[in-house]
């Protein structure tokens, strides 16, 4: 059992506020690029399917926008008054990527905001998509430049620190170092497969309860086709993260899998317990996976958890939360693959209902698997806030009010997560995409009339 003290409260308020901001800021980053493909084919296939996915979407994408502002500036808020000795030590290194985050967001919204009042307003649609490109780019650096942040904090650099003092500021140093190039990308992946998966649940449910109109179906499609290049695009960041732990965090890799001894050839270990001299019990174990997981070579030397110090080890319980964040990715896969795989072959039914419902879990266990990853990756840092020269209990914040603090956050986030669900409800639950796509695409309802007589 841990003990409720201050530093603990802290850990626990910004944890509530990542995971609750991670939703958000996932699909920021992931649903512009699906409008921005949705409206595309429209144009091209002269499909008005198409053009009215991209208008809807954008329209819930708003709503979510709205949230994660609220929500990212509830942990700028945090980071200096919950974990003031962190910002005093790391604030002037990475000020440059926090001020260019929030450049990125507003480049982002001014952009979004053009793009929301300009449907219909050109004679070729091909300009008013044009405009969907800066807000794909606005959302994706946003990501880019707050994981730069993050990768510091794993891999400190451009600084030197002399008597408690920084100095020989190196911005840029510290915003690329060897963490980013593989944070970066498996942070911008998965949130592009994260959000064409939920996206994807919206469409498989909405055929497995409505019976589909050809809206529905070519949504499916569209997303789950979506779905299947990010996870392919996810695995192979997931693998060179892999690779970068084995060098630079050993621990972390080591505490994750479960590998207490250095040695050659080693197992990856999936699922099982531990008994309590720290013996793998009932796990499934792949014979040297590990090794090849960490350097490419099924006989590398693995480094275990032996080599670090008691006091500076991940706690052991990381093990599932990498192990779950691995099979959601693995299982979004092989959905995707064993949807598409049916479409192309004629004579089966890529909509039978054991597709559709694993296409509908897929979304909410894809953005399960977002949470996981990030449990993963800052409690896998522990004890470190700023690894190898900061622990978290040092960074905390001494206030005797943190507990009233994460009581009123809380409130904030029950009141702003209620408030999204009802708000998407009404917008989409009393406007159907069938009568829209009548009201604003008259041919649509002509042919379909002139079919059905």
């Amino acid at each position: 059992m841990f003990e409720l003290d201050g530093a603990m409260i802290s850990r626990l308020l910004t944890s509530m506020t990542l995971l609750f901001h991670a939703i958000f800021a996932t699909l920021g980053v992931g649903v512009p690029v699906l409008v921005s493909v949705s409206e595309l084919i429209g144009i091209k296939k002269k499909d008005p399917h198409y053009t009215l996915l991209a208008r809807r979407w954008t329209r819930g994408y708003t709503i979510t926008v709205a949230v994660g502002v609220v929500t990212g500036t509830a942990i700028g808020l945090q980071l200096s008054l919950i974990w003031p000795s962190f910002m005093q030590l790391a604030g002037n290194v990475i000020a440059l990527p926090l001020f260019m985050e929030t450049f990125a967001f507003f480049f982002e919204a001014i952009f979004l905001g053009i793009y929301l009042y300009t449907w219909d307003r050109f004679k070729n649609p091909i300009y008013h998509w044009l405009l969907s490109i800066p807000v794909v780019i606005g959302g994706t650096l946003s990501a880019f430049f707050i994981t730069t942040v993050n990768s510091f904090m794993n891999q400190p650099q451009g600084f030197e620190l002399e008597n408690g003092t920084v100095t020989s500021i190196d911005p840029l140093a510290a915003m690329f170092n060897p963490a980013t190039p593989t944070k970066v990308f498996h942070v911008i992946s998965s949130s592009y497969l994260t959000a064409a998966a939920v996206l994807g649940t919206i469409a498989a449910i909405s055929i497995l309860f409505k019976k589909g109109s050809a809206y529905h179906k070519k949504a499916l499609k569209l997303t789950v086709s979506l779905t299947f290049i990010f996870a392919i695009m996810t695995a192979v960041a997931g693998d060179l993260s892999a690779k970068f732990l084995a060098e630079y965090q050993p621990e972390k890799l080591a505490a994750g899998e479960w590998h207490f001894d250095t040695e050659e050839g080693a197992d990856l270990i999936v699922f099982g317990t531990l008994d309590e001299n720290n013996e793998v019990q009932n796990a499934i174990r792949i014979p040297n996976a590990l090794s090849f997981l960490a350097h490419g070579d099924f006989n590398a030397e693995v480094e275990g958890l032996e080599e670090t110090p008691e006091d500076e080890r991940p706690p052991l319980w990381i093990h599932y939360m990498f192990d779950l964040m691995v099979s959601i990715g693995f299982y979004t896969l092989g959905i995707s693959m064993l949807f598409l795989v049916f479409w192309k072959v004629k004579k089966w039914n890529e909509h039978n209902k054991l597709i559709l419902t694993g296409l509908a879990l897929a979304g909410p266990l894809s953005m399960l698997a977002v949470e996981f990853g990030w449990i993963y990756a800052e409690v896998g840092r522990q004890p470190w806030i700023m690894r190898g020269f900061m622990t978290v209990t040092e960074a905390a914040t001494t206030s005797p009010h943190i507990g009233a603090m994460f009581i009123l956050f809380f409130a904030l986030y029950v009141v702003l997560g209620t408030g999204c669900v009802v708000v998407l409800r009404k917008m989409f639950k009393n406007n159907p995409a069938e009568i829209e796509l009548e009201h604003r695409f008259p041919q649509v309802a002509a042919t379909k009339e002139d079919d059905n007589s």
